[in-house]
């Protein structure tokens, strides 16, 4: 059984936005020595692009779509879910092993210890186009894959007899690399035959544009836009056809509906009477969005862009 654990999202940086036509099957699975009560000693979780589309836990020991009622419930052949929870087992157990092997090195035996990581691969216009296999003990990074020598590289003390323990068998090396280049594109394009056109749809953003008074007399206006798909969004204001340095940028967020939030703040002095426009642009959209910041505190689309998405 291949050692099948993976790498922080925190570690890997934020997620990469997804555009039609790129898509990508990540897993992330986290692990916990002394969990609270409740809380299960082994989680994972599958993901196509950003959303989830099953989850695992140690307390119940199967594996089940994310949403009760939603597109993964409705799709059939998405996945075979008796046969993923005997997977899921599997993994578990060399997963808490792991942990194990890793606190007693450091001889960790006080407060709860985390091992978390993350694989997966990406396919971009049809072709793959990248994979990885990482992992992260308490927070920071242990070891990781590297398929073109092909090895595990350790990043930690510990991961050395984590290394030696894996490729004292050659196959485990043999199998995570196939796994990366052969199994796992392979597994995506299949479950892409099945939720492609959920993951292709594009949702224009909605756009509402407030006010408040900052210290010291002057405005903060505030651009949000929500309810858009994908999630890759351009968002800022102008002034006299000028892009302005936003005083905050938020970056984009998920709504709880399968859709996206973002928002954007300027500070405008108190005595400034020029209009300020908020500039979007989405692929739900046919053409650049302008939106006015008005005196009257009512928002509306520029009269020579385009119509605001109702």
């Amino acid at each position: 059984m291949i050692p099948v654990l993976l790498s922080l999202p925190l570690l890997l940086g934020p997620a990469v936005l997804q555009e039609t036509g790129d898509y990508s099957l990540v897993f992330l699975y986290t692990g916990l020595s002394r969990p609270s009560k409740g809380t299960p000693r082994f989680q994972a979780t599958a993901f196509l692009n950003d959303h989830a589309f099953f989850h695992y836990n140690s307390n119940s020991g199967k594996a089940e779509p994310a949403e009760p009622v939603g597109p993964w419930r409705q799709v059939e052949g998405m996945e075979e879910w008796e046969k993923e929870s005997q997977l899921q087992r599997a993994r578990e157990e060399i997963f808490l092993v792991t942990l194990r092997d890793i606190m007693d090195y450091y001889n960790d035996t006080e407060g709860s210890h985390t091992f978390q990581g993350m694989f997966g691969c990406k396919i971009s216009n049809n072709k793959s186009s990248g994979a990885f296999w990482r992992y992260a003990y308490d927070g920071q990074d242990f070891i990781e894959f590297n398929k073109e020598i092909p090895a595990w590289i350790p990043l930690d003390p510990a991961a050395a007899n984590t290394k030696q323990k894996w490729e004292a068998e050659r196959v485990y090396t043999q199998r995570a690399k196939a796994y990366l280049e052969e199994e796992c594109p392979a597994m995506l394009r299949r479950y892409l035959n099945y939720s492609s056109s959920y993951l292709d749809r594009k949702a224009p953003p909605t756009v509402t544009l407030t006010s408040r008074v900052a210290p010291g007399g002057n405005r903060i206006f505030r651009c949000l836009a929500y309810d858009f798909y994908p999630p890759r969004i351009s968002l800022y204001w102008n002034r006299a056809s000028k892009m302005l340095a936003s005083e905050s940028e938020r970056g984009v967020f998920p709504s709880g509906n399968g859709t996206y939030l973002s928002w954007v703040e300027v500070e405008v002095p108190r005595q400034d009477g020029d209009p300020y426009f908020c500039h979007i642009e989405h692929s739900g959209l046919s053409q650049s969005l302008l939106v006015q910041w008005e005196e009257t505190r009512k928002a509306k689309a520029e009269s020579h862009g385009v119509a605001r998405p109702q």
